[in-house]
């Protein structure tokens, strides 16, 4: 399996943490604190320029407040186009 950041997995991947963590109300910069990373941290996984390990995500889901479980079940189902209307969309605790 060729690894890239140009996947449409991967690109989906990064698109579910930036509405995660906008859906939150954070910033990259208050992200990148939580996690004791420097902001181009966020800035760079969000933007496709590196990959987080899993590790990375189980913090970034847990300080998001987000089910890990659940962001990669919709990456997993990716051909899906969305959930239906009025679906938990971010699987958060309510």
């Amino acid at each position: 399996m060729k690894k890239s950041l140009r996947t449409p997995r991967q690109l989906l991947l990064q698109s579910l943490l930036v509405e995660a963590r906008k859906t939150g109300g954070m910033t990259q910069a208050e992200l990148a604190a939580s996690l004791g990373k420097p902001q181009s941290f966020v800035a760079k996984y969000e933007n496709g320029e590196r990959r987080i390990d899993v590790i990375e995500f189980v913090d970034i889901t847990a300080i998001l407040g987000v089910s890990g479980a659940y962001l990669l079940a919709r990456l997993a189902a990716s051909e899906e186009n969305s959930p239906p209307e009025g679906e938990n969309t971010m699987g958060r605790d309510e």
